[in-house]
């Protein structure tokens, strides 16, 4: 039982150092949470996404990704074109010089909110070499049990920022009321977002 215990804080602990990394994903939770749009189905997806790539990790899937690196071409491709997109939005509406009403900033329905979480998650090959290559290769070491609580630990990790991130962003809405703390909020997410695409952009 101790054993089992140590493998689940090891699974905790190593998911969660490489979860709580600011990223498009994140900005993205964040900015969803502080308008109280959806927060359970992102938390929710993105918990998801990570529980389900860990698991493929895990039990092998890792070696596959390596060795097909024309699979993690094409996702960067698409990734990088995504958040650029996503970036110049942002920064279109952090310059807009009128006040642009909340609504234009949020999604407008639990499905579309799952779609860009999906595509803001799976778009991004470093997901998959966080999740499926390095944690699968960690975790992947283990046997039976061992390997689920492994699995468990890095899961509930996921569960715990994201589910975290989404409702607590809405303690910063508070001082997001003005038209000027929209756009600066606007400015960071397309600033995160550019890096992110930026560093893809410069693997292809």
């Amino acid at each position: 039982m101790d054993g089992f215990i140590w493998v689940l804080l090891k699974g905790f602990f190593t998911g969660g150092s490489l979860i709580v990394a600011i990223g498009a994903q994140n900005a993205f939770v964040l900015s969803q949470g502080v308008q109280r749009r959806y927060p359970g189905v992102i938390a929710f997806t993105c918990t998801a996404v990570d529980t389900t790539l860990i698991t493929l990790g895990v039990l092998g899937m890792g070696a596959l990704i390596q060795a097909r690196p024309d699979w993690l071409f094409w996702i960067t491709l698409f990734g990088a074109l995504f958040l650029t997109g996503y970036a110049l939005r942002a920064f279109w509406r952090a310059f807009q010089l009128d006040t642009i009403a909340n609504d234009a900033r949020r999604i407008g329905s639990a499905s579309k909110a799952v779609m860009v979480t999906l595509a803001l998650s799976l778009l991004n090959p470093h997901v998959y070499l966080d999740t499926v290559v390095l944690l699968g290769a960690i975790g992947g070491v283990y046997e039976n049990q061992y390997k689920l609580a492994f699995i468990a630990g890095a899961a509930f990790a996921s569960l715990t920022w994201f589910y975290s991130l989404s409702y607590g962003a809405r303690l910063l809405a508070p001082m997001l009321n003005n038209a000027h703390a929209w756009r600066v909020l606007d400015f960071i997410i397309g600033a995160i977002m550019s890096l992110v695409a930026a560093s893809l952009w410069r693997s292809l």
